[in-house]
């Protein structure tokens, strides 16, 4: 018995060593496997830093980054024809994938009073991640080939799973940073109105009371895997205090983690700015002081302007706009005149709530020009200033060398046209094609 089982250790022991050498053997094979080389022709490429179009322009790409970008004749001289394949894009106009930095990926609220709370009772987190990987997909599609997810609306720690799920390759999305459960004041976040002796019900973000429970939640929401932090600085009226915020935002900077502040009041956002976010998001209620204390402290404004036009034509639809209506909507037109005219940093946020909404993010770039800005300054909105507020001003953004070869396209002229870009034809992620919707010759299928 003690040969047959010095025998079976023998056996087993040679079969793993086989295996082990033939993974071994599989993985050099693969780390010799060609780095994939592509070049993007195209007949104009946006400049979003100068605004400047490049006519008859290429884009070397090897792997997931952009080596070389220039005129088409040189950029294919100094390629060698049979190194690299190429993706026709003539009758095109390219520019950078598309940022957006306020999203939620993890919402499908269902309309109604009761709609948030009653999604948190019927859906599952695991449910959720689902729902969140539909819409990530969607909104990829849509040419954002990068997000800032800002809370995730009552689903755990759902969007980091689905973050890591997209960076692993088992499904298709843009590229996230994640803000987890976000941080809000004892009672002053959603669900409203559920009766309390349902002590443990879930809501939409976790609530604190003091510097130590903020603290406390920084560093829980870090160590669970966010990317950044979101709070809420006011609801109906002022609610997380400065010190409060403060800490918050002490311990997030700490990490190297930046800072969102829901903040719709006037004293609102002046708190949080007082604590040092480094976003303003909605920023609805500005007053000049608020705006200029964001523009002295390099605080971004991020409007999140479409989902108010949308929800304005849900609930009014074919009828004329109530008085107080049409006072909110010129109030926020005068909010964004000023904060352009003092210089505000402004990046682009969609704030989409239900399954209508993922997917049409550059309604928001629309929304932006509807209140003056020019279609170039709504581009870069989502481009440059977006990738700069994420931290990310190097890698995504901008179509230049060393960047992720992160590249749309559409037929048209979008410094003329900003809605040309609700029609986006050509989305690449990383140097991977997800959509190729034109018909030219040497084009690669659409996948």
């Amino acid at each position: 018995m003690m040969l047959l089982a010095v025998a079976r250790r023998v056996t087993v022991g040679v079969i793993v060593s086989g295996l082990l050498a033939a993974t071994a053997t599989a993985s050099a094979e693969s780390a010799a496997a060609p780095t994939p080389r592509i070049v993007v022709v195209a007949s104009r490429l946006l400049d979003v830093r100068t605004g400047h179009y490049l006519n008859d322009a290429a884009i070397y790409i090897e792997g997931e980054r952009i080596r070389a970008v220039g005129p088409a004749q040189a950029v294919l001289t100094s390629v060698k024809a049979d190194a690299a394949s190429v993706i026709d894009l003539r009758g095109a106009t390219v520019l950078p994938g598309l940022i957006d930095c306020h999203t939620h990926l993890m919402a499908r609220i269902p309309d109604g009073d009761g709609g948030y709370g009653l999604n948190l009772l019927t859906k599952s987190e695991a449910y959720r991640a689902l729902e969140g990987a539909a819409d990530a997909r969607k909104t990829l599609r849509a040419g954002f080939t990068t997000v800032r997810d800002v809370e995730n609306e009552g689903s755990g720690y759902a969007d980091v799973a689905l973050r890591d799920a997209i960076n692993a390759g088992l499904v298709e999305g843009p590229r996230m940073l994640v803000a987890t459960r976000g941080i809000a004041a004892v009672g002053q976040y959603q669900p409203f109105g559920i009766r309390p002796d349902l002590a443990a019900f879930p809501t939409g973000a976790q609530m604190i009371s003091g510097v130590d429970e903020a603290r406390r939640a920084v560093r829980e929401q870090i160590g669970h895997g966010a990317d950044v932090i979101k709070i809420y600085a006011d609801w109906v009226y002022p609610t997380l205090t400065v010190d409060e915020m403060r800490v918050i935002v002490e311990e997030a900077h700490k990490a190297g983690r930046k800072v969102a502040a829901h903040a719709t009041t006037a004293e609102g956002i002046r708190n949080a700015v007082i604590a040092g976010v480094d976003s303003v998001e909605h920023g609805h209620g500005a007053d000049k002081a608020a705006l200029q204390l964001m523009k002295s402290k390099g605080t971004y404004l991020v409007p999140t302007l479409s989902v108010i036009d949308t929800s304005m034509e849900k609930h009014f639809g074919t009828s004329p706009y109530s008085a107080r209506a049409l006072a909110f909507l010129d109030s926020l037109k005068q909010t964004m005149a000023m904060a352009r005219e003092m210089g505000v940093k402004i990046a682009d946020g969609s704030d989409p709530s239900d399954s209508d909404g993922h997917g049409r993010n550059a309604q928001e770039l629309e929304a932006m020009t509807k209140r003056g800005l020019t279609p170039l300054e709504a581009i870069r909105s989502a481009t440059v200033s977006a990738a700069d507020l994420i931290g990310w001003p190097d890698k995504v953004g901008a179509i230049e060398a060393g960047y992720y070869a992160d590249i749309v396209a559409v037929q048209g002229d979008v410094t003329t046209d900003i809605t040309t870009l609700q029609r986006i034809v050509f989305v690449m992620k990383g140097g991977e094609v997800i959509v190729n919707n034109i018909a030219a010759p040497n084009a690669q299928a659409s996948r």
